[in-house]
């Protein structure tokens, strides 16, 4: 994908490069028209081949946009230039809870539960309006300059699971480290699926790493499937057994068994420490 930097791209023009994942390219950019810095993601060109893909991601954009949150990041655009799809949405400048995980390891159990309170009531608010997240990670959990949550990237997987050929496999796309087993056999998901996948995000914040290691999306399929995870005591021994309880319960391999809501599971926990 070219660098945009220094280029008008629509009505904005593109300030510098904040980061590149494997679906975009998100750049700081000035609205022109009034003034405002936004984050803009281009999505990449291999992604957006088909009329089918920007059909539908106009649609998702559309239904996401809707979304009135306090620990949402709000989309305020989306568009076409020169052959690419793009997003527009507020910026912020705190990094993501990845950037916080990768830089101290595990993080202070209070910090965590201020954040699990944050990110399960943005997806309590979207499962109410029918919204699966589907790839909820550290990295689409954004921060502010007061360390406070706000999600993003609702939506993505959905639209690249219906416009790939990974769906006629039986495979349902997300992040491999976080994806559900009832993701990973390409079945229907519910809220319970985020609830799996805030569950591990919460013992990683918790821990400072992964309840499972796999040199390929194959292996770590195969332990969300099959395999029981690391306890948060195992790692930490001082944490209350209560504790590593409820985070085993968010991370049960049916969502019967798990949380109904992601609030559940926040208020669960606090009540474990």
């Amino acid at each position: 994908m070219s660098d945009f930097v220094g280029q008008s791209f629509g009505g904005y023009e593109v300030i510098s490069l904040l980061g590149k994942g494997g679906m975009a390219t998100v750049y700081r950019a000035r609205q022109t028209s009034i003034g405002r810095d936004v984050a803009l993601k281009v999505i990449k060109p291999d992604l957006t081949e088909t009329g089918e893909f920007t059909t539908r991601f106009q649609r998702e954009a559309q239904t996401v946009a809707t979304l009135s949150h306090p620990h949402i990041l709000k989309v305020f655009d989306y568009g076409q230039h020169a052959g690419m799809v793009y997003l527009v949405m507020e910026l912020l400048t705190g990094g993501s809870l990845m950037d916080l995980i990768r830089k101290g390891g595990a993080l202070p159990t209070e910090q965590v539960l201020y954040l699990l309170d944050q990110i399960a009531s943005a997806l309590d608010y979207a499962h109410r309006r029918g919204i699966v997240h589907r790839d909820l990670k550290p990295q689409n959990v954004l921060l502010d300059e007061n360390g406070n949550a706000f999600l993003t990237d609702f939506g993505i997987a959905k639209i690249l699971n219906e416009t790939s050929g990974l769906t006629q496999t039986g495979m349902t796309m997300g992040t491999p480290a976080y994806m559900s087993p009832e993701q990973w056999r390409g079945q229907s998901l519910d809220a319970r699926s985020d609830v799996y996948a805030l569950g591990v995000v919460t013992f990683e914040a918790l821990s400072g790493r992964l309840p499972f290691s796999g040199d390929t999306p194959f292996s770590l399929m195969h332990s969300h499937v099959y395999d029981q995870p690391a306890s948060l005591v195992s790692i930490r021994p001082e944490t209350p057994a209560a504790v590593s309880a409820v985070i085993d319960k968010a991370r049960a391999k049916t969502p019967e068994g798990r949380y109904n809501t992601a609030g559940d599971f926040a208020a669960a926990l606090r009540s474990a420490f």
